[in-house]
């Protein structure tokens, strides 16, 4: 393909991310680049062109060697949802924007540190950029199929890192707080980790399905190819060894690259996305990993004897074939894995290169006279400037050194270089004795290892026969051999140098940690990192401080790069939070930390500290009284729990009786209709028996036939009123349990059918269709059949009284299942509200809903009904209808259950 067609596309491709990003830029709160799975792709940036083009040439050359970079991760994942989330928590409540900045502030707040962490950093990083930048070159020389040249400007690298270096420094410079959420880069990233692993299996696919004729066709044709068998096994005790310290290594990759703490951390909106993340990022390694073998030993088989590069195969083979569309897009795909690192790395890297070189180092006197938007500008130019020069740098080292290296090479060098911070970082998390000293200490001795066990022979090239301080050591000492110091000489170079460099920085971090104390400022941020659980809602109550301080001069300060709406604001929230005067003038250590926290994003943890203290005064506090100023604040800080547990509780408890109380109103406002329902009930027929006896003992002339009326009235109107009474003894008997049934087994059936011919009469009178399907069938059950027809009688009776004026219908159907009888029975009349389903069923209840202007009744029917349906260990509820009217159900045993048996 032509030069100038390629460029054409990656320019395209370009415009697309920019496109992305702005978008997502402009709808930061969109759930499309605010979800889980954005932040979990995120995190594939970890998969660099090294993942994409130097796996298959380890896997070609060496066989499995390229699975422990996946596995260490893999491995360590399952801690996140405790080591991560701690990171995340210390990070948020202290506005940290860079792994320099989590570890200067955990010891100390310590500028030095700071600056030799941010110097790590670009040592391990900004040589890894150049080597994305060569697989960019690389690779478009083979797609391309021209040949590299020695003047830059006939270089297509230096186009792209310019291209690079100016959207860079634009979606990664917006704002001025570093810790503020890039949601449009972090988008592209995202998006392109997309990109880059369906372009990687597509080739993966192509290769393993239409060039060869499976796996097993792969293996058979690979398997004949000289020392196949023995590079493709781990290789003995030895290699197991190596393989364990390669996996150790990726491990602290994930947390220590500036990268990977960037998308981790820094742009971690929620913490429950690490869950999606746990699952989703071990998957998209997983899979990225699946069509390594198969491409790097398709290629072996393809190109045996040719000596070509390996790490290109995925570009080979396709071209190799005249697929030129593929070639493209696997070009695509490596170009995405190599610019989404670069990238990322730029930002993270600028971000410390001004907050914890520069600005502490440089200008943060100046910072302190200048208004806040000549302030802004002068810390987003900084990071601009950085952004540039570290992509300039990695040019120049690709240009320099690192043309004749591998991928991987550099790239686990790169690794060994950035582990050395993992003693520190570790540290500062789990380990209260941990100091400042310490942590320097450790880093330099470690990294002064590494240089010698790994960098400088690297610099010196590994190949170098001649060189005699890889062969036989300075002095002819051969216990300093740098591969092989003090006589071990099994491990690989990169396993090599990463045991004896993290053991002489984890001894001496120890070590001096231990033998010298930390100042009360390191003490101070232990127990806030190590107990963050502890203190991460009211943190600033965790940090001790003793002095002089006046609010207006720190208020001043914060104007300076906060702008002065912004700080009131920020002020007011804090008087909110806790309950403070405005009018006060004195600051306490709340509102230091507070200050500080506000500044941190903007300038990185060790200028704010400066800048605060310049208006401040600080008094030396002992060691003693920070613990027992942490001690009281830890009291205060369970005291405050415990009371807000208790004030939850107690708010609880006061809804539980506003709702009691609420009930008791609504059963006494039911109690007193009941009691005025059954007076007029008990009332009625008293006065009618009243009433015939009076005119019978008044009157002697009354006629035969009058007098036997009357005389019947009575009889009648004394049944009615037994009943009544019987009604309200039998509730009475159910709820102190004096109620006994008599279980038979019956057909429950014939129960209906007999209960309808007591009310067939009524049902005439009013013309109402009865609907009954079972009748005639035998349905057992087992109950009390006198109770049963009781509760059947009382639900057609309610049926009957309230089904429709005309057209009136009742509908009675019988299901039986496994464990029960379900009786169901509806009428087409008016329907129950849903909120009186429960209610309906209260002996002191009457709806009001009902067809006539005053409840009928006396409100005891159902209440009897659930009392003799629950002591048959069934149930009764009504329940909504698609038709109009209300449906009751009623469940009773059935003949086979076990408990009946």
């Amino acid at each position: 393909m032509s030069s100038l067609g390629l460029l054409f596309i990656v320019a395209l491709y370009m415009l697309i991310l920019f496109y992305i990003a702005y978008w997502a830029e402009k709808r930061g709160h969109s759930k499309w680049s605010n979800n889980p799975y954005i932040y979990s792709l995120s995190l594939a940036v970890y998969c660099t062109a090294w993942t994409y083009y130097g796996s298959i040439g380890v896997a070609a050359n060496s066989g499995l060697g390229y699975l422990p970079i996946y596995l260490g991760p893999i491995i360590i994942i399952p801690t996140w949802l405790i080591i991560l989330k701690k990171i995340i928590r210390i990070s948020r409540v202290n506005k940290i924007s860079s792994i320099a900045d989590f570890i200067s502030l955990r010891y100390g707040n310590d500028r030095f540190l700071g600056a030799l962490v941010t110097t790590i950093c670009i040592f391990a990083i900004v040589p890894y950029i150049a080597l994305q930048l060569k697989s960019i070159s690389d690779t478009f020389h083979i797609v391309t199929e021209t040949e590299s040249s020695s003047n830059i400007f006939y270089d297509t690298t230096t186009y792209a890192c310019i291209a690079l270096a100016l959207f860079t420094s634009y979606y990664g410079t917006r704002y001025v707080d570093a810790s503020e959420k890039r949601r449009g880069i972090v988008t592209a990233v995202a998006m392109e980790s997309i990109l880059k692993l369906v372009f990687f299996l597509i080739i993966g696919i192509y290769v393993t399905y239409f060039v060869f004729d499976g796996f097993d066709d792969i293996y058979t044709k690979a398997s004949v190819l000289e020392n196949f068998h023995k590079k493709n096994s781990i290789g003995g005790l030895s290699g197991s060894i190596n393989w364990f310290f390669l996996c150790i290594l990726s491990m602290f990759a994930i947390f220590l690259l500036p990268r990977q703490f960037h998308t981790a951390i820094v742009e971690n909106n929620k913490e429950i996305h690490i869950r999606t993340a746990m699952w989703l990022f071990p998957l998209y390694l997983l899979l990225f990993n699946i069509f390594v073998f198969p491409i790097a030993w398709g290629g072996n088989i393809l190109f045996h004897g040719k000596g070509l590069n390996s790490d290109t195969y995925s570009l080979l083979i396709p071209q190799f074939f005249e697929n030129n569309t593929l070639t493209v897009l696997v070009f695509l795909g490596g170009f995405s894995a190599a610019i989404s690192m670069i990238i990322v790395s730029s930002i993270a890297l600028a971000t410390m290169l001004s907050n914890n070189l520069l600005i502490p180092y440089g200008f943060v006197g100046s910072l302190q006279n200048k208004s806040q938007e000549k302030n802004n500008q002068r810390i987003i130019r900084s990071r601009k400037i950085g952004i540039f020069l570290l992509i300039i740098l990695a040019y120049a080292i690709y240009r320099i050194f690192i043309l004749d290296y591998s991928l991987v090479s550099i790239g686990l060098v790169s690794f060994v270089v950035i582990a050395q911070l993992a003693p520190a970082f570790f540290g500062a998390l789990f380990w209260r004795r941990g100091s400042n000293k310490g942590a320097i200490t450790g880093i330099i001795i470690g990294f002064i290892v590494c240089c010698y066990t790994l960098l400088i022979p690297y610099a010196l090239g590994i190949t170098n026969s001649t060189s005699l301080f890889i062969q036989q050591g300075p002095w002819d000492i051969e216990l300093l051999k740098p591969f092989q110091l003090f006589g071990l000489d099994y491990l690989q170079p990169i396993p090599h140098a990463l045991f004896w460099s993290l053991f002489f920085n984890l001894m001496s971090f120890a070590a001096v940690s231990v033998s010298f104390r930390g100042n009360y400022r390191e003490r101070n941020y232990a127990e806030m990192f190590v107990d963050i659980d502890k203190y991460i809602t009211n943190h600033e109550d965790a940090f001790v401080w003793k002095g002089t301080a006046y609010v207006s001069d720190i208020e001043r300060v914060l104007q300076r790069f906060l702008g002065e709406e912004r700080t009131k604001r920020a002020l007011s929230i804090f008087n909110l939070k806790y309950n403070i005067d405005k009018n006060v003038a004195t600051a306490d250590a709340r509102f230091i930390k507070f200050a500080e926290n506000l500044l941190t994003g903007h300038i990185g943890t060790a200028s704010a500290k400066i800048l605060i203290a310049s208006v401040v005064k600080e008094d030396e506090i002992s060691l003693p009284e920070v613990l027992r100023i942490l001690e009281e604040s830890k009291e205060n800080i369970i005291i405050n729990k415990k009371l807000t547990d208790t004030s939850n509780e107690l708010q609880k408890i006061s809804e539980q009786l506003k709702i009691a109380n609420e009930e008791l109103v609504k059963k006494d406002i039911q109690k007193d209709e009941f009691l005025d329902t059954v007076t007029h009930e008990l009332r009625t027929p008293i006065t009618a028996i009243r009433a015939a006896s009076e005119i019978l003992h008044d009157d002697e002339e009354v006629p035969f036939e009058m007098r036997k009326q009357f005389l019947q009235n009575i009889i009648s109107e004394s049944d009615r009123l037994n009943r009544l009474i019987d009604k309200i003894l039998d509730l009475e008997k159910f709820e102190t349990g004096k109620q006994k049934i008599y279980l038979s087994r019956n057909n429950i059936v014939k129960t209906v059918e007999k209960t309808l011919d007591s009310l067939k009469q009524l049902i005439n009178n009013k013309k109402i269709q009865i609907e009954f399907e079972d009748a005639g069938k035998e349905i057992r059950a087992f109950y009390d059949e006198e109770r049963i027809i009781q509760v059947i009688h009382n639900l057609l009776s309610n049926a009957i009284k309230f089904s429709a004026e005309k057209d009136g219908l009742i509908s009675i159907q019988i299901i039986e299942n496994e464990s029960n009888v379900a009786v169901t029975i509806h009428n087409n009349g008016k329907g129950i509200k849903k909120e009186d389903f429960e209610a309906i069923f209260d002996k002191f209840y009457q709806s009001r809903n009902q067809n006539v202007k005053k409840p009928i009744g006396s409100g005891l029917g159902l209440a009897i009904c659930k009392q003799i349906i629950e002591h048959h260990k069934g149930a009764i509820w009504a329940e909504n209808n698609v038709k109009e009217g209300a449906t009751f159900v009623f469940t009773l045993p059935n003949y086979n259950t076990t408990e009946n048996n």
